[in-house]
């Protein structure tokens, strides 16, 4: 096995400069293993046991290949930029299933499963309103740049580079160096890795190998045309998102797909909001989109809470009125917190109607464990869900995701609560067809004795997971 390249500072790795003809490739399976890095003669025990158990459950195994759709030629292309071998695009798969929605109990995030260290090194940003970690491209750009580095640190051995990205590269170079010391060998199989580290490395070989041998093993490889597949659409000022599902006549759910990023109801305030949408759709919504901005403008704001501040106060200074203050934020009492972060709608407009779950901003005396009694929660589902540990201590103003505040899901769940304000010519008809959802779930979860509904009134509603 080759030496590691000693590191004792993070250095950047700069993309490589591209002087070859582009070749042509039939689609992006054709484009990874015409340039895949591997060519293992021999298959290890571990890989081949993987590799029978996707083969066990095929069209499973095609339901997770399918994910990856919108977002596989974009990281192939970043890939590319920086000369790192192709099947690295398959890494997600390992990861997240291709979800960027994905959360795991360590409080990792996104297809690549960016911890939050990471991510600051990386300068993913985390609002909240916007958490980069949970952007498919942005997150995808970070991803493929520390890929780089690894790769680059440990000699452009791959195996490395893998186990380095799950376990952490100081981890493995700790454990090369003890095997040289005593003479043994240094291939990733007889270092001492955690066991996750150890299987990690057979798993990704085993989709690899499926992927480079579809017809060897009767793989049906989903149709992904190696071109561009996502398209952009800038709009001035800040966007509810489902007043943009509506404008580009995408269900909601797949809008938030592909705006991972966007963790509430709306787009973070700002001058501009970027939607990434299909191709096919990119010309058409930007030629239309002036008159949708016309129409769609909204003006939310977050204020903190300082000294002398009160609800009657705030309410005075923006506008509004008490009781939206308090309806908005989440707000039991009248009391308010020093440095505590509050929702401002700018004004009484009802088709500001996207609106959050279950949040809690941390007082004084509040525990985990009191918290999970008063929201029926178990403890460690709130640490899980806001990447805490069990005794981590809470910071006092800081807000908590409780179950289901954030749009993308939670731990132990596959579905995400919204809450929605019915509009002027509303029905229970029309808001089942706008989520995809039953009339009788609405019904349900609302305990609504029949199909009448009234604007204003708040309805809580479940959606489907990807």
């Amino acid at each position: 096995m080759p030496s590691i390249i000693q590191a004792d500072r993070y250095i950047e790795p700069f993309p490589v400069e591209q002087s070859k003809p582009i070749p042509v490739y039939e689609d992006v399976w054709d484009r990874i293993r015409a340039s895949s890095s591997n060519r293992q003669v021999q298959l290890e025990e571990k890989t081949l046991r993987y590799i029978n158990a996707y083969l066990a459950n095929p069209s499973q195994l095609e339901k997770l290949l399918e994910k990856g759709r919108y977002f596989i030629y974009f990281v192939l292309e970043e890939l590319d930029r920086y000369g790192l071998p192709p099947e690295l695009a398959l890494l997600p798969y390992i990861e997240s299933n291709y979800d960027p929605f994905s959360i795991s109990s360590s409080g990792a995030m996104g297809i690549w499963q960016f911890m939050p260290a990471t991510a600051r090194i990386y300068g993913l940003k985390d609002t909240w309103w916007y958490e980069q970690r949970h952007d498919p491209l942005v997150s995808s750009k970070a991803a493929v740049r520390y890929l780089a580095y690894l790769h680059n640190r440990f000699n452009k051995e791959i195996t490395y580079t893998l186990a380095a990205y799950n376990g952490g590269p100081t981890l493995l170079e700790k454990r090369i160096k003890l095997n040289k010391k005593a003479n043994k060998p240094t291939n990733y199989q007889n270092l001492k890795l955690p066991r996750q580290t150890q299987e990690y490395v057979p798993k990704f070989m085993a989709i690899v190998e499926l992927v480079l041998n579809a017809k060897k093993y009767g793989v049906n490889l989903p149709d992904f045309p190696n071109k561009k597949v996502l398209g952009s659409v800038e709009l001035d000022g800040q966007v509810e998102i489902l007043a943009f599902s509506e404008f580009a006549g995408l269900k909601p759910e797949f809008v938030y797909k592909l705006n991972a990023g966007y963790t509430k109801w709306a787009s973070p305030p700002g001058n501009k909001t970027i939607f990434n949408v299909p191709i096919e759709l990119e010309e058409m919504l930007n030629l239309k989109k002036d008159k949708f901005i016309q129409t769609n403008q909204i003006n939310w704001v977050t204020h903190k809470v300082s000294k002398g501040d009160s609800l009657w106060k705030i309410a005075e200074e923006f506008d509004t009125e008490v009781n939206v203050l308090k309806k908005v934020n989440y707000l039991s009492s009248n009391t308010l917190n020093l440095n505590q972060e509050l929702l401002i709608p700018l004004s009484n407009d009802q088709n500001q109607s996207f609106i959050p779950y279950q949040a809690h901003i941390i007082s004084e005396g509040d525990t985990l464990w009191n918290l999970g009694i008063r929201y029926k929660i178990s403890p460690a589902e709130i640490a899980k869900n806001n990447g805490l540990k069990m005794n981590s201590p809470l910071t006092i103003g800081k807000e908590l995701n409780i179950g289901n505040k954030n749009i993308y899901r939670t731990i132990n769940s596959k579905k995400r609560t919204i809450l929605y304000s019915v509009k002027q010519g509303d029905s229970l008809y029309r808001i089942a067809d706008i989520f995809n959802i039953e009339i009788s779930d609405i019904k349900n979860i609302n305990k609504l004795p029949g199909n009448e509904i009234t604007p204003g009134q708040v309805l809580k509603i479940i959606i489907n997971a990807f």
